[in-house]
């Protein structure tokens, strides 16, 4: 069975380097492994803007498409974001939407959903779409539309490294790494990679970075 991996984020918070790095690492292990780029990102790359409401869906659908394709011949694909970033980006959250129905009903069909964090600078890279959705927007709809699905997700940060360690951590429930102690916090509990109370990215990034110090 082919293992399905997305990686969510808002701009600019090492989605495309932690995919790449992630495929690498299991590659390592002998598992065949393998990193779609983000359709989206090319599209506007080389169209120079940013695309119409029509045309959203269909950069949607290819890139599921090549997700599909990816998975005849891998152990696991990571999909570097997906349809439900496409709606996000599009503004086209209406639930009797084509696209955003489209995007959950995949969504629903990852195995694992990583969620990247606010820790990392922000950086543009000259796509339109980075100036009109601040990252902390982007980042609380992701999470709220995630929620309200009932699609479970886990957030990963870290500098360098560390970041791929968290998304290494957060894949080991799903049986392809080796297990590893958890990370234990003041209070004995094991750490969880995202917190069930609240989705406050500050919230989380403080409880990262105590537990980092007590390393």
């Amino acid at each position: 069975m082919t293992i399905w991996v997305a990686l969510l984020g808002a701009e600019s918070t090492g989605k495309s380097q932690l995919s790449n790095e992630l495929a690498a690492h299991l590659q390592s292990l002998g598992l065949r492994a393998v990193a779609i780029p983000e359709t989206l990102r090319s599209w506007c790359q080389s169209a120079g803007r940013a695309p119409h409401p029509h045309e959203q869906l269909a950069i949607a659908r290819e890139h599921e498409r090549l997700v599909d394709a990816a998975a005849a011949d891998a152990d696991v694909v990571i999909a570097d974001t997906t349809a439900l970033m496409v709606a996000i980006y599009a503004g086209m959250l209406f639930e009797d939407g084509d696209l955003y129905r489209f995007a959950i009903e995949r969504q629903r069909r990852y195995h694992a959903t990583l969620v990247t964090g606010l820790d990392l600078p922000w950086v543009p890279d000259g796509l339109q779409r980075d100036a009109t959705q601040p990252r902390e927007e982007v980042d609380t709809l992701v999470r709220s539309l995630l929620q309200r699905a009932g699609i479970g997700y886990q957030v990963v940060y870290g500098q360098g490294s560390q970041r791929l360690q968290g998304a290494i951590a957060a894949l080991r429930p799903l049986g392809l790494l080796p297990a590893a102690p958890q990370p234990q916090a003041d209070t004995g509990k094991p750490w969880a990679w995202n917190c069930d109370k609240c989705s406050d990215p500050a919230c989380e990034h403080r409880l990262f970075t105590r537990l980092v110090k007590q390393r």
